[in-house]
């Protein structure tokens, strides 16, 4: 059983997007129309320029924000609000989720690469507020974005998370990797199964997943 492997685990460490809800919500889209407007207004480029650059900048650093931060000194508080000031409207409350987060046993936090003032509204959408002891964002890494092993270690200290009696939730397998090498459990939420040695388990249904481990 798959509940097993997780006896040791004494803190859950959760992703935001496309993890605490599901991918058809699209959130990801409104930002990345607002990353995009925000590269072409502060770097004068076309909108073909700026999608070339912003692949760029994820495949090299990890983030747009820490491609525009390390090859163009952005400040990136004015940034972070920017292209986290999209609708929610359309989000749904997850009362099964968040019957299985608040069962589990242990610490439990939210780890994401946005703010953790974005993270916070989103958790309040789908009904998931105060189910948490503490909710980071990439401000909390000295904006170092997963999956920079520093990022992970600058939170988890923060956080007095020892990696070994934990376990990593996320949708972007490339962030379960430091996390695995720290020695946490990996779970990899997402439609399709990668098969990475990295990964533990994979799910596409968190609620269900979750409900293994709390019957």
């Amino acid at each position: 059983m798959t509940a097993r492997h997780f006896t040791h685990v004494q803190a859950w460490v959760f992703d935001l997007d496309n993890t605490l809800y599901p991918p058809k919500a699209r959130l990801f889209d409104q930002i990345e129309v607002r990353m995009t407007e925000w590269v072409m207004r502060e770097l004068h480029v076309d909108r073909a320029e700026a999608d070339r650059l912003r692949n760029h900048y994820w495949q090299t650093y990890g983030t747009t924000l820490a491609g525009l931060m390390r090859e163009h000194g952005l400040d990136p508080a004015p940034y972070l609000t920017h292209v986290h000031d999209i609708s929610l409207d359309h989000l749904e409350p997850a009362p099964e989720l968040a019957a299985r987060i608040r069962a589990l046993p242990g610490r439990r936090i939210v780890y994401t690469n946005g703010s953790a003032p974005y993270a916070e509204r989103v958790l309040k959408a789908r009904g998931l507020s105060h189910l948490f002891d503490a909710v980071y964002g990439v401000e909390h890494a000295g904006f170092r974005p997963k999956p920079e092993r520093a990022a992970f270690e600058a939170v988890f200290a923060a956080d007095g998370l020892d990696p070994a009696a934990a376990a990593m939730f996320e949708d972007d397998a490339r962030n379960l990797a430091a996390p695995h090498d720290m020695g946490m459990r990996t779970v990899h939420v997402a439609p399709e199964p990668l098969g990475h040695t990295h990964i533990h388990h994979h799910t596409d249904d968190l609620t269900a997943f979750l409900t293994e481990l709390t019957r």
